[in-house]
């Protein structure tokens, strides 16, 4: 009979029997939020949410608001803000409750804990410490626009934000151009037409993706298309919610002359006109006597 680290379940005869919250285990415990619909949450969390000693959250209204529509008392227990902008000041106390034995749990706003959201320092520094750290799983919105989007699974990047800025965003792009994997991005909605235009651009605009919208809320969307539909569409039509975009991979031999240069660019910097163009071809698969008058045209235009 083996009870697990959340103390709610014991093992008897290889099956799971409940019998109801127990208190659980001293330890930090990392719990996925719901990322839209409320009822999106699992039992174990609902568990840890009604019987942990500290509550610990990136936005703690939120954290209220998803407990009373589940019916959790807060009970007089401490629940503490911990986010980008206060980790330094909230750690140190989330850390002596870890000490003294107490089960610390820490809930991000929406999704699960560190996947673009905050408790990266507070996990690694309560493992240093020597304390319990599990994740309890759940909501991700990156997970599950992938399972809607109809693009490859086998293999994905997820690369958070895009950065505000185009050259830094083009650049970004095309460090990525060639990854044998679906892309995921979150992106806020005032800049989704922008980086659309951009990805269009830089990793060619016949390149297929989707565009997940309100994940689980009643207005959910998973629009698909190429890169260059995308764009146009949102640029008439300015996106509303919360937003994952997705990228299929890239397809050999289907690169873009926005990468292309930017690419011979980079390595005219430190090689001459006819390794650049050998670099360049062999790196991205295309043919060299057009990399090569590139090469030159650039170089040219340098001096």
């Amino acid at each position: 009979m083996n009870r697990d680290k959340a103390g709610d379940r014991v093992e008897i005869d290889g099956e799971n029997t409940r019998f109801g919250p127990q208190k659980p285990t001293p330890g930090l415990y990392l719990v996925a939020t719901p990322i839209g619909n409320a009822r999106d949450i699992t039992l174990r969390t609902l568990d840890l949410l009604a019987t942990a000693d500290v509550l610990a959250a990136e936005d703690t209204r939120s954290l209220r608001r998803l407990m009373e529509i589940h019916g959790i008392a807060v009970n007089g227990r401490p629940m503490i803000a911990y986010h980008d902008h206060n980790g330094n000041k909230a750690r140190p106390r989330l850390l002596a409750d870890l000490a003294a034995g107490r089960s610390v749990v820490y809930a991000s706003e929406a999704g699960t804990p560190m996947i673009s959201d905050p408790g990266f320092d507070l996990a690694r520094a309560a493992r240093e410490e020597g304390h319990i750290v599990t994740s309890v799983p759940g909501a991700s919105a990156v997970v599950t626009a992938l399972t809607i989007a109809g693009l490859p699974t086998d293999r994905f990047l997820f690369a958070g934000f895009l950065p505000n800025a185009t050259g830094a965003r083009k650049k970004v792009l095309s460090e990525l151009a060639e990854t044998q994997a679906t892309l995921a991005f979150y992106e806020s909605p005032k800049r989704l037409g922008a980086a659309l235009k951009d990805a269009a651009l830089t990793l060619g605009a016949d390149r297929p993706a989707t565009v997940c919208r309100e994940l689980t809320k009643k207005f959910e969307e998973a629009r698909q298309g190429t890169l260059g539909e995308l764009a146009e569409h949102y640029a008439e039509n300015p996106a509303k919610g919360e937003i994952v975009l997705l990228i299929g991979k890239a397809e050999k031999g289907n690169v873009s002359e926005d990468l292309i240069q930017a690419e011979v660019e980079k390595a005219l910097e430190t090689m001459s006109v006819r390794d650049a163009a050998d670099t360049v071809s062999t790196k991205l698969g295309v043919k060299r006597r057009p990399v090569y008058q590139m090469a030159m045209q650039l170089a040219k235009n340098d001096d």
